[in-house]
């Protein structure tokens, strides 16, 4: 990967590892519909700048109702829950249960066709990568301040979410560029959340840090996250980008530790490292003889994201390929 590719990967590292964080400060004082409505109609004015200057918008609202099914199952529905889950558990913790999104696209992949996606190195990944998210989920429900057990099945369901929401995209809309089908998703979350915060608005303006935790998630880890994404795709490949899954929860779980004194136990590491190994077990890609077809199915199981919008194996086009 040349030093821009790289440059572009910590970037995206850091970029989808804080929205944890940013979420965490900001349900302290404002309702989760609230926050989902702040995000993303400020990213939406964004993208969708982008995407009227690249054509995109159109292309998109003609295949409304994919954009809208992968609007609904990639951040109406996992935003809101992501969000209401963490005004109970911690940020970091949040962040190695979505973690194991790959995970679960790799038994979506085998649902939908890809026989290769159970062979044994997987389900060997598979059990890692549960017993991984078993060990973190036990430790924290057992403790003395237990969270309640529906926000550990909220983040459970972002991650069924997210792990599904990339074969929309793949399937529907692989001729779609990018910008188009994220900006115009956005819009759509505006629009279904706009009346739900209109009556969750506080009583009282918010301190100046959760403002700025709702910009930035906005302008940081939607929008400007979607363009260095875009460019990080077609710098170094839809694989090597995928990558950052594994590395998006250390930078989470980092700054839960120093800035929210989230606790950093043995059980955290323990747990941490077998997710990790259980995903990257999971969705290693079958071995492809010299000649052989390539369906293409295992290759998108092997990239899915793990944050905001996981967009896999690049089957959305980007605005330049458009």
């Amino acid at each position: 990967m040349t030093k821009r590719g790289w440059l572009l990967f910590g970037a995206m590292a850091v970029i989808w590892g804080i929205p944890y964080f940013l979420i965490r400060v900001a349900v302290k004082e404002l309702q989760p519909p609230v926050v989902v409505f702040g995000r993303t109609t400020l990213a939406a004015i964004v993208l969708l700048t982008m995407a009227a200057r690249t054509g995109g918008i159109r292309p998109a609202l003609r295949r409304w109702r994919p954009v809208l099914a992968f609007a609904i199952i990639e951040m109406a529905i996992p935003w809101i829950l992501l969000t209401t889950a963490e005004r109970h558990l911690a940020s970091g913790l949040t962040a190695l249960i979505v973690a194991s999104v790959p995970i679960v696209g790799t038994i979506a992949a085998f649902l939908l066709g890809d026989r290769n996606a159970l062979r044994l190195v997987r389900i060997i990944g598979i059990a890692l990568g549960l017993g991984g998210v078993a060990l973190l989920v036990a430790r924290d429900l057992t403790s003395n301040n237990a969270p309640p057990w529906w926000s550990v099945a909220e983040v459970l369901v972002v991650c069924v979410c997210y792990a599904t929401a990339p074969f929309i995209a793949s399937r529907k809309l692989a001729d779609v560029a990018s910008v188009g089908v994220i900006a115009v998703s956005l819009a759509i979350v505006t629009v279904i959340y706009a009346p739900i915060a209109a009556v969750s608005l506080p009583s009282h303006a918010p301190r100046i840090n959760v403002i700025l935790a709702v910009l930035g998630l906005a302008f940081i880890c939607t929008g400007l996250a979607f363009v260095v994404f875009f460019k990080l795709i077609e710098e170094a490949g839809p694989a090597r980008a995928g990558l950052i899954t594994f590395a998006n929860p250390v930078v989470a779980v980092a700054l839960g530790a120093v800035f929210l004194d989230e606790l950093i136990t043995v059980a955290t590491i323990v747990g941490f490292v077998l997710v990790l190994a259980g995903c990257w077990l999971a969705t290693r890609p079958p071995r492809v003889l010299a000649g052989a077809p390539d369906d293409g199915v295992s290759a998108q199981a092997s990239v899915v994201l793990a944050e905001v919008v996981p967009v896999s194996s690049g089957e959305l086009r980007t605005a330049e390929d458009a």
